[in-house]
């Protein structure tokens, strides 16, 4: 499949420029309702997919479904730590009291998924 790879900033705007057939994502967790959680950044993307028309579809193992999660509003969302964001090669790279908020991952709300693709099945949520 003809693909490319581009940094995650890049990706909203070149959907939205309708470079882009669709989006494939992978899932930290899956929740019951389909709310998917993921890297951050992953949630930014799904909303150019929606916008643009282009399909969501979240790739993932059958074990990334979690179906004692109710919805995306449970799932706890690691913070790291400030360091990753204010120090780049061991010098500050922000002026000085400077805070930084450093979630790793977001939520995308289930409808926004086109599909969750696992090993075993294809499932839409809301819509299955």
């Amino acid at each position: 499949m003809p693909h490319r790879i581009v940094v995650d900033g890049a990706g909203p705007s070149l959907i939205a420029r309708g470079l882009v057939d669709a989006v494939v994502v992978g899932a930290d967790r899956v929740a019951a309702n389909g709310d998917v959680a993921n890297k951050i950044g992953t949630y930014p993307l799904a909303l150019a997919a929606a916008r643009a028309g282009v399909p969501f579809v979240v790739a993932a193992p059958e074990s990334t479904l979690d179906p004692d999660m109710p919805d995306g509003a449970a799932i706890e969302i690691e913070e790291r730590a400030a360091d990753e964001v204010l120090v780049v090669g061991g010098a500050k790279a922000a002026p000085a009291g400077s805070q930084a908020w450093n979630p790793a991952f977001d939520v995308t709300p289930a409808d926004l998924v086109s599909a969750v693709v696992t090993e075993e099945r294809v499932w839409r949520p809301g819509r299955s």
